[in-house]
């Protein structure tokens, strides 16, 4: 999930339905949208400058598309599986792999780079999925909780635990796949938006 300039730009997954999305905000009409190809299933998604960057869970294969036309403009390999991603919209791109270690890219070339061991209390914190920088930190969905943790990213220590499991009700979700993975910040409104897998609803949240 990615916000910018009033849209919402979404990466879907499953082998067979994947796909690259622009969405309004207010309705969540789909504006715009491409269909990822079998037997690739998509999964995070950044905005590094006029381009998208989308990863792909297990083929270790990135898609790289035009912001305006979503055309393909290349593809590109990494050695881990694909998790989530995010850009703090000037030199650091970062991506998950459902380890306890993130990694950074090159925003120009995609090459990975420095990898990040992140730890809470001295122990490792695994499961990290979709990210989003908010306010210089990195934030992440721990996969399987409602729980988003905030990352120092020069050190790799969480800061702080963000617990949003009151969102949308246990009982109208049909686990596992129903867990909160989507964040995506507004840094000019300061708005934070959240979803999840199936979700029918993008809730905004307030920082305090």
């Amino acid at each position: 999930l990615v916000y910018a300039d009033g849209e919402l730009f979404e990466s879907t997954g499953l082998q067979g339905e994947s796909s690259l999305r622009r969405v309004e905000i207010a309705t969540g009409r789909v504006l715009q949208q491409v269909k990822v190809p079998e037997p690739y299933f998509a999964e995070g998604l950044a905005l590094v400058g006029d381009a998208l960057v989308q990863l792909t869970w297990q083929h270790r294969l990135g898609f790289v598309y035009d912001r305006k036309t979503f055309a393909q403009r290349r593809t590109f390999p990494y050695k881990t599986e694909g998790w989530g991603l995010a850009y703090d919209g000037a030199s650091r791109l970062v991506m998950s792999d459902g380890s306890d270690t993130l990694t950074f890219l090159d925003p120009k070339t995609l090459a990975p780079g420095r990898a990040l061991k992140v730890t809470s209390g001295g122990a490792p914190v695994s499961q990290l999925n979709e990210l989003e920088w908010v306010e210089g930190e990195i934030w992440a969905n721990v996969w399987t909780t409602d729980r988003i943790v905030r990352i120092q990213p020069a050190t790799g220590v969480v800061t702080g635990w963000i617990n949003l499991d009151t969102l949308w009700p246990r009982s109208h979700r049909m686990p596992p796949a129903d867990v909160m993975n989507g964040i995506a910040y507004d840094a000019e409104g300061k708005r934070l938006f959240v979803t999840g897998k199936k979700w029918p609803r993008l809730y905004q949240v307030a920082l305090k």
